[in-house]
């Protein structure tokens, strides 16, 4: 399995050179690293050159933003796989790629574990993905190793600024139903400085107007009565946990109070 190691960067200096360290790092010889950099003025250029023999392709040159970049990452890869660790994301260990290969999966788009950066927390990993998990949703492209041709079939849609790679998964998942197979490996740790985690209201109201575009109204009123429903449901279960607790609580003292009258 060829792999193609993708990173995109724009003045993000201290990122870069973390994310490049955890790339040529690996212990597995079978990948491509690929550097897309929108022509960084912050010394950007100057951290690709430390590790240039170590760089497959590089270049340097402004761009059309986040998702341009990343088409042309995968415009120039070789790998059966594409995975895109970008500018402040780092794997998690330098065996991460070997122990990918050492699954022997074949699904059109390979999943396992993202942590935030911080270490503490764990993205949710649907074993099952739905397109209620895609509204509500999405597969961190940090996690995930998607075979060349879907990139191909569906490159990201440049007009959009925040959700093209949850656009692309919907896409891919729903639309072409493609294979998603889900490992324990845990692949890496992803900067929540990011756009999308910022910018939660911006990537919300995206995602609304891509997803009016892509299926009716009324598709996306049962998607919105449904995620209602389950934070109701959320709100409710822990009052009324409480509440049998109390409940059987006095059950419990009226029956030693009848028995001790007795």
């Amino acid at each position: 399995m060829k792999i193609s190691v993708i990173t995109i960067n724009y003045n993000n200096v201290d990122g870069l050179r973390k994310t490049i360290a955890s790339v040529v790092s690996q212990t597995y010889s079978d990948y491509e690293y690929i550097i897309i950099d929108g022509g960084s003025t912050d010394g950007s250029v100057d951290v690709i050159h430390e590790y240039k023999d170590k760089i497959t392709y590089w270049v340097s040159e402004k761009d059309g933003g986040i998702y341009n970049a990343m088409n042309k990452g995968v415009a120039v890869a070789n790998g059966d796989y594409c995975i895109f660790i970008n500018s402040g994301d780092i794997f998690y260990s330098n065996t991460v790629l070997e122990e990918i290969d050492s699954t022997q999966r074949t699904e059109d788009i390979i999943v396992g574990k993202v942590l935030t950066d911080n270490g503490k927390e764990f993205l949710y990993q649907p074993q099952h993905p739905t397109m209620y998990f895609f509204y509500s949703s999405t597969i961190p492209h940090q996690g995930a190793f998607i075979k060349k041709y879907l990139l191909n079939k569906y490159p990201y849609d440049e007009k959009l600024k925040i959700t093209s790679d949850w656009k692309f998964f919907v896409e891919a998942v729903v639309f072409e139903n493609c294979s998603v197979g889900f490992v324990n490996t845990i692949v890496s740790k992803f900067d929540i400085g990011g756009i999308s985690t910022t910018n939660p209201e911006k990537t919300w109201a995206e995602k609304i107007q891509v997803m009016r575009k892509m299926f009716p109204e009324r598709v996306l009123q049962d998607f919105e009565n449904t995620k209602k429903s389950e934070c109701l449901t959320q709100t409710i279960t822990p009052m009324l946990r409480k509440n049998y607790s109390i409940d059987r609580l006095l059950y419990k003292i009226g029956k030693t109070l009848l028995k001790i009258k007795h």
